[in-house]
């Protein structure tokens, strides 16, 4: 499972045309095994006897609802983009999912993200579209339905992809970070013990292989030290008197962490990408010339 976050845009009409593969248009309507998933709040819109079949035009506006209601609206950062766009995408030989099991992911990635809480019907709007096989796309409007801006979580793409990594282990659902093919170890050793071994592919690839843990984005390390920093954050907010001392033992962890992954970085760069040259063989030591002198040379004093 790969989890993308799009670029943020002002309205939906453009993200959701994506998520569906075709145009948003006003004819077409989007039952329950499209949008598979949606913020609780929607029921209040949806009263008990209306069909609630919306065509994907009355979806867009529904998300862009909060941003018309106030007057050129921007976040504390002055970004006035307030649709929130991601897409998940399932490995090509995963299986086919229901639509509970689309409802339960799109609920895991909206609660990480943050545009999801229990309980808040004043919260981000946000809407799950699977309508592309293999993918699921979730849509929201970081302008809540109170008027305040969505607090996403520091390190974001960290936390939805943690998040992934358990949906994957839940469902049974294949890992990018899966590790490679029982017998990869093998076929590499068995490459690079030939005397005709490429060393320097090998350097590269190793190079490669160091960064990805080591990325501050999708690596492993990153996903850990976001888990940590964010457990040191809710830990330090409890009332408790070795919350503080808890929360300080966290962020020194995540720090090492943070060592670890600058370590690796460096490994990486110092890898070298090419093979070392040969020794030269030593010169024969040097040995006093034992003739005789020509006739008329002079020693050296």
């Amino acid at each position: 499972m790969i989890i993308r976050i799009n670029p943020r845009a002002l309205n939906t009409s453009e993200p959701l045309a994506e998520a569906l593969g075709r145009p948003v248009s006003s004819q077409e309507g989007l039952t329950d095994h499209t949008v598979v998933a949606h913020w609780a709040g929607l029921d209040y819109y949806t009263p008990f006897d209306e069909q609630q079949i919306w065509t994907s035009t009355e979806w867009a506006k529904h998300l862009d609802n909060p941003a018309w209601q106030h007057l050129f609206p921007a976040d504390p950062k002055g970004d006035h983009r307030a649709i929130w766009h991601a897409d998940v995408r399932l490995a090509p030989g995963d299986r086919d999912l229901t639509g509970p099991e689309w409802s339960e992911i799109a609920h895991r990635i909206a609660h990480a993200a943050g545009i999801q809480r229990p309980g808040d019907h004043q919260g981000c709007r946000w809407i799950a579209v699977q309508a592309q096989p293999g993918r699921l796309d979730l849509l929201a409007n970081l302008l809540r339905v109170d008027g305040t801006w969505a607090e996403l979580p520091h390190r974001l793409l960290a936390h939805v992809t943690a998040a992934g990594r358990r949906i994957e282990a839940d469902l049974g659902l294949i890992s990018p970070s899966g590790g490679p093919a029982p017998d990869s170890a093998a076929r590499f050793a068995a490459r690079y013990a030939t005397p005709q071994a490429n060393f320097s592919d090998a350097a590269s690839q190793l190079a490669g292989l160091l960064g990805q843990l080591a990325d501050d984005n999708t690596g492993p390390l990153s996903t850990v030290r976001g888990l940590v920093e964010h457990a040191a954050h809710r830990i330090g907010r409890l009332p408790h008197a070795h919350a503080h001392g808890s929360a300080h033992q966290l962020e020194l962890i995540a720090r090492r962490l943070h060592g670890i992954q600058q370590d690796l970085d460096a490994t990486a760069a110092a890898l070298p990408t090419a093979p070392a040259a040969p020794a030269r063989p030593a010169p024969p030591p040097y040995r006093a010339s034992t003739a005789p002198a020509p006739p008329g040379a002079r020693l050296a004093r």
